[in-house]
């Protein structure tokens, strides 16, 4: 029985700090723009209807990666990638 208290404690360990640890939002990667950026100017980006936001440098959250890639395609240096979430 000790055996195996010490052994579940060892493994538990590791499993639960990693949910438990602070993340850093300046280590996650940016959006990958480019699968969202129009082929042509006449072609109308759909973007998904899912919630995932993201922060703009311009101060604006928006509804998920697409959205805010659409923008940065549109007004280029203007708008930087800042973290994931809202900007509040």
């Amino acid at each position: 029985f000790v055996t195996f208290v010490l052994v579940s404690s060892t493994l538990t360990h590791p499993a639960f700090s990693a949910l438990f640890k602070p993340h850093d939002p300046s280590t996650w990667p940016q959006p990958p723009c480019k699968m969202y950026y129009p082929v042509d100017d006449l072609y109308t980006a759909t973007c998904p209807n899912v919630e995932a936001h993201v922060c703009g440098s311009n101060g604006l959250t928006y509804k998920n990666e697409c959205f805010f890639c659409l923008d940065q395609w549109e007004f280029g240096a203007y708008v930087q990638f800042v973290k994931y979430g809202d900007c509040s």
